[in-house]
C-alpha cells in the first residue's frame, strides 16, 4: 500500500468463476495502534494484508484502503466517499472495516442510497494490535456473511448479523444486538 489516497491490492486471484469480495477499509478501532509517545491511539496504516495472511483467508479479496477515520469524527463527505467506493465497485459483495460507534449510522447511509450489492459492514471492540483483538472474528463472520446473504446492507459484530435497520451497539455489554430484543 502506498501515499496517501484510496490503495488497492489483490490479496488473491478469483478462481475462473468466482468473484472476488471488495474490502474498503475505513478505520476505526480495527485499524488503530497505541502512540507511546502521546499516550493514545492512532491510526497508522491498515492491518488487513497482515490479517488476510495470518488467517490464510483464500477467498478472493480486493482490498481498498478508502480512509482511516475514528467513527466518532466521520462526517457526511466521509460516508459519501465510503457511497462512492461501493457504487464503483466492480463486486457484487462488499465488506466494510469501521469504527463501531457510528457503523449503524452509516449502514442508513448505505441503504438509504440504494447500492443494489451485498454490503456488510464488521469492526472490533479491541485494535488487531493489542493481540486479543475480536476484529479477526468479526471479519471473518462479515466475509461469510457477504458471500450468502441477498444484497443487502448488514452490519456483522459478534458471530451475528443484522439488518441496517434492525441494530444497535450497546455500550454497556460491548455488543451489539437487534433493536426489537431491547
Amino acid at each position: 500500500m502506498r501515499g496517501p489516497g484510496p490503495r488497492w491490492a489483490t490479496v488473491t486471484r478469483p478462481a475462473k468463476g468466482t468473484s472476488s469480495i471488495r474490502i474498503i477499509i475505513t478505520g476505526g478501532t480495527f485499524d488503530k495502534q497505541y502512540d507511546e509517545i502521546r499516550g493514545s491511539l492512532t491510526f497508522k496504516d491498515s492491518h488487513l494484508p497482515e490479517i488476510l495472511k495470518f488467517v490464510r483467508c483464500t477467498v478472493p479479496i480486493e482490498l481498498e484502503l478508502n480512509q482511516l477515520v475514528d467513527s466518532l469524527d466521520m462526517q457526511q463527505s466521509n460516508r459519501l466517499k465510503i457511497l462512492e467506493s461501493c457504487r464503483t465497485a466492480a463486486e457484487e459483495q462488499i465488506v466494510i472495516t469501521h469504527g463501531t460507534d457510528t457503523m449503524a449510522v452509516t449502514a442508513r447511509a448505505l441503504h438509504e442510497a440504494r447500492v443494489g450489492k451485498t454490503v456488510v459492514l464488521t469492526g472490533a471492540m479491541i485494535p488487531y494490535a493489542f493481540g486479543s483483538s475480536d476484529g479477526l472474528f468479526n471479519l471473518g463472520s462479515a466475509l461469510s456473511f457477504a458471500q450468502v446473504l441477498e444484497p443487502g446492507v448488514y452490519v456483522a459484530m459478534n458471530g451475528r448479523y443484522f439488518s441496517w435497520d434492525n441494530v444497535r451497539k450497546n455500550r454497556d455489554e460491548g455488543v451489539f444486538e437487534r433493536l426489537d430484543s431491547v
